[in-house]
């Protein structure tokens, strides 16, 4: 379980495909707080420790993962968002995360405004994913509020904070990011779909 406070943006040194598993070689000043089995998440994508080497770890995807998530188009010297699992009895800062991407997304909109920036991203609405205007949405492991909420598509505001602290700052039109959303809104869907069939 994760809130989408990102810790650390870790940077991609080494990446090894062994059939359809892709090994994830992360740099990251949380590497020396890891230890084999943790889960952390990767641009949202909850994955477990395998590998520990000073100031380097490494993970590894699956190819269920792999076509799920945007980890298939990352390459060297990538900035990935990182977040260890939350601890029990701590300030849930952002929301309730689970790290398992439902989706990917595309950036199709950046706007600068006067201190801050509002990304557009369009989406898949065939899956039955939604966002209400004001709800949470988890982009690449990062938890935003939605606004601009539409069927297909939805934007969200980046304060200065976050855009440094995060790669939102390297985040550019036509770029693919990962989406998870808020657990409560799929549960709901999904008891209003169930709900239909029986009609």
């Amino acid at each position: 379980m994760f809130t989408g406070i990102i810790e650390d943006v870790g940077v991609v040194t080494h990446l090894n495909k062994e059939l359809d598993n892709l090994h994830i070689t992360i740099q990251s000043t949380i590497s020396p707080l890891l230890k084999i089995d943790q889960s952390v998440a990767h641009n949202g994508v909850c994955l477990t420790v395998v590998e520990i080497n000073n100031n380097e770890y490494t993970v590894t995807a699956i190819k269920e993962t792999l076509n799920k998530t945007n980890l298939d188009t990352l390459k060297l010297n990538n900035q990935i968002n990182l977040e260890r699992a939350m601890k029990l009895g701590d300030r849930l800062d952002g929301h309730i995360v689970q790290g398992h991407v439902d989706q990917t997304a595309v950036c199709t909109n950046v706007k600068e405004e006067n201190g801050s920036w509002i990304f557009t991203f369009n989406y898949d609405a065939a899956l039955n994913n939604i966002t209400i205007e004001k709800g949470s949405i988890t982009i690449n492991g990062t938890s935003l509020t939605v606004v601009n909420s539409k069927k297909d598509s939805f934007s969200v505001a980046i304060i200065p904070y976050t855009y440094e602290h995060t790669n939102f700052n390297t985040l550019k039109i036509g770029d693919v990011v990962n989406l998870e959303f808020d657990v409560l809104g799929k549960y709901v869907t999904k008891l209003l779909e169930l709900n239909l069939y029986k009609k």
